[in-house]
């Protein structure tokens, strides 16, 4: 998805002599799908299973939460939000990879 400026100016030699204001275009149903799959897949990057699921069930309420949004301007914010969610998700889990337990968790261990 290209994001759209707020406002539109135009130009004549230089000098703005016109500005309007351009409504924010509401994502596609690919960018949405895209994001909650990228979030989705950063959950899975947490080394630890508790922080692992709530990335997980918080990325799946946020979502359940903000299914039926037909306003573009809303949509387009909430898509934004999920977006810089998106962006702390990733960083978080490059730290909490840095600092990984030695010992796993009684949930990631598998039974033979």
């Amino acid at each position: 998805m290209q994001l759209r400026t707020d406002f539109c100016f135009t130009f004549f030699h230089n000098r703005v002599v016109a500005m309007s204001f351009v409504a924010p275009s509401a994502p596609s149903r690919a960018d949405i799908l895209s994001l909650f799959r990228s979030l989705l897949r950063t959950a899975q990057k947490f080394s630890d299973y508790n922080i692992r699921e709530y990335a997980k069930r918080r990325a799946i309420d946020g979502f359940r939460l903000n299914h039926d949004v037909s306003d573009p301007s809303v949509a387009s914010s909430a898509y934004s939000e999920g977006k810089s969610q998106l962006e702390v998700a990733k960083r978080q889990a490059v730290v909490y990879s840095l600092y990984e337990p030695k010992v796993k968790s009684v949930m990631d261990v598998k039974s033979r």
